[in-house]
């Protein structure tokens, strides 16, 4: 049984989460944001070279201004406290998304986690922030001047960037939600009904092995 080496995920369910448990949806968001540093742990463990997260769409600015306010403060302040540590278990981080609109100081966090970690090899951590899969290929097409799907690929907003042999979303919603709409063309899809704060190593470990038991054949016959 095969294991996938990139895979994506739409981290679903911390809103809700929050509150069935009469919580704020912010708690929601820090208890989702410990998920995933505890599966990125998995996954390196679990011999994945590349797990990509959606953190914050270009959608998720029509949410409440608290809202948004609360999760960039958050984002700050997880990327100020686990940089390091990411660093030093040799995990290489990697924003993917639009730079503009979000605030300057998050901006250059962004830029200088990405600089301290380009060397690591372990397992590289996309973070999909203020990113849209319609965005990506508007702005890729807008560079793009001629040539072939390789030279298409060189504009999007990581080329280095593995296409997801498998897609994992949790809450129990079946759709991508305009996420890696390039990158996803072969994907394996595997739908949980877990919120995101509940998705534990376990649901991690079932939704590879339901990978493992597929098929995959782009577009020939079965042998």
């Amino acid at each position: 049984m095969s294991t996938p080496r990139y895979v994506a995920i739409i981290t679903d369910g911390n809103g809700r989460w929050a509150t069935e448990r009469g919580l704020p949806v912010q708690e929601g968001h820090r208890a989702g944001a410990d998920v995933v540093k505890a599966r990125l742990r998995d996954a390196a463990e679990f011999g994945i070279r590349e797990l990509t997260v959606f953190s914050f769409s270009t959608e998720n600015w029509s949410r409440s201004p608290e809202e948004v306010s609360g999760l960039m403060q958050m984002f700050s302040e997880r990327i100020e406290r686990e940089t390091p540590e990411l660093h030093e278990e040799g995990v290489r981080m990697r924003f993917i998304g639009r730079r503009e609109g979000i605030p300057d100081g998050l901006g250059v966090q962004m830029d200088e986690a990405e600089e301290v970690t380009a060397a690591n090899e372990r397992i590289t951590l996309f973070i999909a922030f203020n990113y849209g899969g319609r965005a990506e290929i508007m702005d890729a097409a807008s560079r793009f001047t001629g040539g072939d799907e390789e030279d298409f690929r060189r504009l999007l907003y990581a080329p280095e960037m593995h296409d997801p042999e498998l897609l994992i979303r949790t809450s129990g919603e079946q759709r991508i939600s305009n996420y890696l709409l390039w990158q996803c063309a072969y994907s394996e899809f595997v739908f949980r009904d877990e919120l995101w704060p509940d998705f534990d190593r376990e649901a991690f470990a079932d939704s590879l092995a339901e990978y493992g038991r597929r098929e995959r054949r782009f577009g020939s016959r079965s042998a």
